[in-house]
């Protein structure tokens, strides 16, 4: 059983920047991936990011070079901080933000197997310009 909780967003102005963070609480998270998944009002939920138990991330084209996916791994192997600083917001990157774990790896894998990941409630996230 996997349970993630998000934290982190809110309010900012075009240009802004943001970090969220989640809190994946899995025992073996080093057999999981994680990753990010956003949804816009009218629009289909879509990958963000995800990163692999060796670090290596994974974007999606309209966040690179603006976002970065981390994690940070606990000394109990129980709990998993995954975070995701985004710089150089835009109204665009309005959206529930949510975050994933999955044993599947890398984003497109993420996206194809979405409707099985697990996942949080999500975190809002509002760019005004």
């Amino acid at each position: 059983q996997v349970q993630l909780v998000e934290s982190g967003g809110g309010s900012v102005q075009s240009g802004g920047s943001l970090t969220l963070s989640c809190v994946a609480s899995v025992h073996d998270y080093v057999s999981y991936c994680f990753g990010w998944f956003r949804q816009a009002p009218g629009k289909d939920r879509e990958g963000v990011a995800t990163i692999d138990s060796d670090g290596n991330p994974d974007y999606a084209d309209f966040v690179k070079g603006r976002f970065t996916i981390s994690k940070d791994n606990a000394q109990d192997n129980a709990k998993v901080t995954l975070n995701l600083k985004m710089h150089n917001l835009t109204v665009e990157d309005t959206a529930l933000y949510d975050c994933a774990a999955d044993r599947a790896c890398g984003l497109l894998l993420f996206i194809l197997r979405r409707e099985l990941n697990y996942r949080g409630q999500g975190t809002q996230v509002t760019v005004s310009s």
